[in-house]
């Protein structure tokens, strides 16, 4: 079991894992996308069963993708930005978000 020894540092774990540092900027940009998501839901007082309805989805699904029990496709992410009047955005990458 990875990290079951309780001295086991995040660093140890990452590198049994096999994961890198740009694994973590990728996992990082991933989280921050899904959590914007969802501020933007609850901002215009959306419950999941409505926007999900909206989405023509099931909550169960929407609520997988706000839980990032799985980090949703692009078809999947846009079919919920839609709605909500939102769309992804294809920016350079700089050192101000911490990825190069």
């Amino acid at each position: 079991m990875v990290g079951s020894d309780m001295s086991t540092t995040w660093k140890s774990v990452r590198k049994e894992l096999n994961i890198n540092a740009e694994d973590e900027a990728i996992i990082a940009l991933e989280k921050d996308l899904i959590k914007t998501m969802v501020n933007i839901r609850e901002e215009k007082g959306l419950s999941q069963a409505q926007l999900a309805k909206m989405c023509n989805m099931k909550q169960p699904v929407l609520a997988r993708m706000e839980t990032s029990a799985h980090f949703p496709r692009i078809d999947s992410l846009l079919k919920v930005l839609i709605p909500l009047g939102y769309t992804l955005k294809i920016e350079p990458l700089t050192k101000s978000n911490n990825i190069l």
